[in-house]
């Protein structure tokens, strides 16, 4: 949920760089891109992509399946029950009370309930939830984070005191950002620059990436093969495919060029911008994009071996064998397995509690810092 803002100097070049290659790239994107408008066709739900696509439409039991939920379906206060939280006279209460999920603040004399409406993230790491106060989306000041499995400062908000109680509730969400948050967590909320909450599909379905799907389901029902009518994000190039479409929501190298303050650490989450930063991994190589290690129809590996051979695919086994036109990336001197656990090290977010792989590839040292 970060606001995006214009960054100087050096960055420049690159942003150049980018909108130059944008344009010339506008025309692949002309039919849906992530957060697009939908050219007036309709969303008709991931449960009607199962009768011809199941396996790929198990995708609704993975994380971008479960990015955000409505309250009602809150499994993380459902199985947690009531959650606490004290910073100075303030105490936050979030719980479940009847069919809604409350949130509540009270400063020992005076007290503000309002039930949430959405919880972002499907709580493997952590999860914040939207409120509405005042007619205005509001942003909790306090988020739930599984490794300590309770409340803690949301990121962004400062632990300083607050100075009264509609200051202790969190932050207005304004601007553009609604959009930004829903495009990403949702399906069929934000039609163009037009955010409609009524008609969000929770989480990252099928058509947060292949496009609403109505005129699909006609011409696959009449068999006209010739034109589907659906986008398939696997016919971009590589790059185009991490940097521009994975990169919309992950964050991508023209999109980090401008969040100021965003270096380092604070970038850690920019998957396709730190691989793109890798040195010798920028290229359009399909072998270096992000599918070629996620598939987004099925659930994160976390085993580090599972990625041996992908790195394999193309450094060599051992420093004596000749380089091929496929393989022709140096072989690691120490080891050909658990190649992430040294050359993408996890790195922990000061304020998430959890730790991030790090995608900018490199011989990281105990010590070193993070590279930017």
């Amino acid at each position: 949920m970060s606001v995006l803002n214009r960054i100087a100097g050096l960055c420049v070049i690159g942003l150049l760089v980018g909108v130059f290659g944008n344009a010339q790239r506008e025309n692949i994107f002309s039919d849906w891109r992530p957060n697009s408008n939908t050219h007036g066709v309709r969303y008709v739900g991931s449960k009607a992509c199962l009768e011809c696509h199941e396996p790929q439409a198990r995708q609704l039991n993975t994380p971008m399946g479960q990015a955000l939920e409505v309250a009602p379906d809150c499994r993380i206060i459902n199985t947690r029950g009531k959650l606490t939280f004290k910073n100075g006279p303030y105490t936050y209460e979030l719980s479940r009370q009847g069919k809604s999920v409350v949130y509540s603040v009270s400063d020992g004399v005076k007290s503000i309930a309002k039930p949430i409406l959405y919880c972002f993230g499907q709580g493997h790491v952590g999860q914040t939830y939207l409120f509405r106060h005042n007619g205005v989306l509001y942003e909790t000041r306090v988020s739930y984070f599984e490794k300590i499995r309770k409340l803690d400062f949301t990121i962004g908000h400062q632990p300083a005191v607050p100075t009264s109680l509609e200051d202790a509730l969190g932050r207005s969400i304004g601007g553009d950002e609604p959009q930004q948050c829903f495009g990403c967590h949702t399906t069929g909320a934000v039609h163009g620059l037009e955010l409609k909450l009524d008609q969000l599909n929770a989480g990252v379905g099928c058509e947060a990436c292949h496009g609403p799907g109505e005129k699909h389901l006609v011409t696959a029902k009449e068999k006209k093969l010739d034109r589907l009518e659906i986008f398939n994000p696997g016919d971009l190039s590589a790059h185009d495919l991490s940097q521009s479409f994975c990169g919309t929501c992950h964050t991508g190298f023209e999109q980090a060029m401008l969040q100021q303050g965003q270096g380092g650490i604070n970038n850690i989450r920019f998957q396709p911008y730190r691989m793109f930063s890798s040195r010798g991994h920028n290229t359009n190589d399909a072998r270096l994009g992000c599918v070629a290690c996620h598939n987004p129809h099925e659930k994160l590996e976390k085993d580090a071996a599972y990625y041996d051979p992908k790195c394999l695919a193309c450094h060599l086994t051992k420093p004596t064998d000749s380089k091929t036109t496929r393989r022709n990336a140096d072989a690691c001197p120490v080891s050909t397995k658990q190649c992430v656990t040294c050359h993408m090290p996890k790195v922990e977010l000061p304020g998430m509690h959890a730790s991030f792989t790090d995608h900018w590839i490199r011989i990281a040292r105990p010590g070193d810092p993070v590279p930017r």
